[in-house]
Formats: C-alpha cells, sequence, structure tokens
C-alpha cells in the first residue's frame, strides 16, 4: 500500500464530503441549521489540482448549500449534493466525460462509498473510514477526515507529475 506508483496515473479526483472533508461532525443551531468545518489545506490542495488540469467532482449525500459554495469558491465545477445513489451520479460523471476509471481517485469514509471505490482506480480513505471501506481502499491517508486527508492524496499525485512546486 506504500507503492506510490498507484498514484501516477490519477487525471480525475472524487471526493465525498461529509467524513473525508469535513470531520464527520455537525454543529446543530438553534434553528436546525448544521454548520461543518473543513480543511484550509484541503481547499488549497483541491483548488490547485483543477488549476493544474486534473478533474475534481464532489458526491455528497448532504445538501448543505455553503458546502457547494465553498467548493465553487475554489473553482470545482462539478458539485453533486443530495444524492443518495453515488454509483448513479458517479457512473454519469465518467459517462459526460469519457473518464478511464483506472485514472480516478476516489476517497470516500463510509458504506454510501462503497460501491463506487470498487469501480475506481484507485479508492482511498481517512485513517479513520469505516472498517468496510478500509477493506477495500488501495491507501488509507494516515490522516482522518477533515484534517487534511484530501490535501493528502492530491499533494502525492502532483508531486508525482511535477504539479506541486511553489507558486512565484
Amino acid at each position: 500500500m506504500n507503492n506510490l506508483e498507484i498514484f501516477s496515473q490519477i487525471h480525475t479526483f472524487i471526493f465525498d464530503v461529509d467524513g473525508v472533508l469535513t470531520n464527520s461532525q455537525v454543529l446543530i443551531m438553534q434553528d436546525g441549521q448544521l454548520l461543518r468545518q473543513m480543511s484550509i489545506r484541503d481547499g488549497y490542495a483541491l483548488k490547485r489540482a483543477v488549476q493544474e488540469g486534473y478533474r475534481v467532482v464532489i458526491i455528497s449525500g448532504g445538501k448543505n448549500e455553503g458546502v457547494r459554495i465553498r467548493l465553487q469558491n475554489l473553482g470545482v465545477p462539478d458539485v453533486y449534493l443530495g444524492i443518495q445513489d453515488k454509483i448513479e451520479t458517479y457512473e454519469e460523471v465518467v459517462h459526460m466525460y469519457d473518464l478511464d476509471e483506472g485514472g480516478i481517485l476516489y476517497m470516500g469514509d463510509d458504506l454510501p462509498d462503497y460501491e463506487v471505490m470498487r469501480r475506481v482506480g484507485l479508492p482511498t480513505c481517512p485513517a479513520n473510514a469505516a472498517y468496510e471501506i478500509k477493506a477495500i481502499a488501495k491507501y488509507i491517508s494516515p490522516i482522518e477526515g477533515g484534517g487534511g486527508c484530501v490535501r493528502d492524496v492530491i499533494e502525492k499525485v502532483l508531486r508525482l507529475n511535477g504539479h506541486w512546486e511553489p507558486e512565484e
């Protein structure tokens, strides 16, 4: 699982939100609004991946519009929220962009991610993912969801392909 070569062929990143880009906890406000927290470093890596020409897609069961705005402000064009059947949306994205599934990295943390992870070339997960997800992941980040695990995998791909040099 330490073989970095598996990261070098990635052209597309697909991420879940809750438990991956967030720590899987929500703060419940008095009006019922659910607040989430995201890593600035994950955000930088997402933006950098888009700028370097990688396809970045978000597929999440959550429906928080603040999440959509945050990701779109980072330049992520394909943000699918409120998705109950992730494999259906995944297949639509693969078809729409004619993607080679072997070059797709997906990071998920729980059972709704399972079927998509079985299809992609590089299934990954945060350190605190569900047991079933860890069992099928080809890479388990040492970092927990919401703490920089997205940065971890994006940086590996970009470094291996010469796209992570400091900006001047």
